[in-house]
């Protein structure tokens, strides 16, 4: 799969993408990432990828030009190597999809994703309305610029990519793939300043651990994104043991007790 990513500054990606996982994936050939400089493809000798907005404002917007330019040429190198690739074009905005890992599986489906990193008080219009194919947040906060949401979508579909991950069955079972939180995860040793590993950990008894860590993941979800359980993919058993959580935490009628005396017993 190939990334290409226009931004203003390329200088952002030297460390995330050498590193680790995704540094794998490209020494391996798995993933292709292409940086770059939208400066480059400005017309003036300042270099200029910016302009005030018209109407007048605070802020600045950022030029049409250098960006259609700049992603005209990066879809050429990748139709020279691959031609007729599955393609979005994705604008980092405030404005988009908010992402989530139906948009990353989604996303993960496709041969090239190229990604225009927003900046300043926005981008010009026609880059949304002639380019641009897809827009997408990563959150409902503002950022200085899209470099770190173009980091986090690589990141995200990357690992989506076969090979990519050393045990692809452990990408089934991690938090939201599966439509709910994950459940907790223990390691040695089985004791540690006192806490210790549940003891169905160590029964050996698979059957219940799975059932177990079924319904730690329910109950992690229930407590903390309970949202999710309006899409998750819920079994009879799953709904059974939901309906038990929501019981135990209901409040519970507190009888008056029969010590207990009003102002008018007191009173006679």
């Amino acid at each position: 799969m190939r990334f290409d990513i226009l931004t203003i500054l390329p200088g952002m990606f030297d460390g995330p993408f050498r590193e680790s996982i995704i540094k794998r994936a490209i020494d391996r050939g798995l993933i292709e990432i292409g940086i770059h400089n939208i400066r480059d493809f400005a017309t003036d000798r300042h270099r200029s990828t910016d302009d005030y907005p018209y109407g007048g404002g605070a802020g600045m917007v950022m030029l049409s030009g250098p960006i259609f330019a700049a992603a005209e040429h990066a879809i050429a190198e990748a139709d020279a190597l691959r031609p007729h690739p599955r393609r979005s074009i994705i604008l980092t905005t405030p404005q988009g999809r908010l992402l989530n890992q139906r948009i990353v599986e989604e996303l993960a489906t496709l041969d090239h994703l190229v990604i225009v990193c927003g900046h300043y008080e926005g981008v010009d219009e026609r880059v949304q309305e002639h380019l641009a194919t897809d827009e997408i947040s990563i959150g409902d906060y503002v950022l200085t610029g899209g470099e770190i949401p173009a980091m986090v979508i690589v990141d995200a579909v990357s690992r989506l990519v076969p090979g990519v991950v050393g045990q692809p069955a452990s990408l089934a079972e991690e938090s939201l793939t599966s439509g709910l939180l994950e459940y907790p995860h223990y390691t040695r040793p089985a004791e540690f300043r006192g806490w210790t590993v549940p003891e169905i950990l160590l029964s050996g008894n698979h059957a219940a651990i799975a059932r177990w860590r079924r319904q730690q993941a329910l109950r992690r979800t229930w407590e903390r994104r309970p949202d999710l359980l309006a899409t998750a993919p819920l079994t009879p058993a799953d709904r059974r043991f939901l309906e038990e959580l929501r019981a135990e935490s209901a409040p519970r009628s507190m009888a008056p007790s029969a010590s207990r005396v009003t102002d008018g017993d007191a009173e006679r």
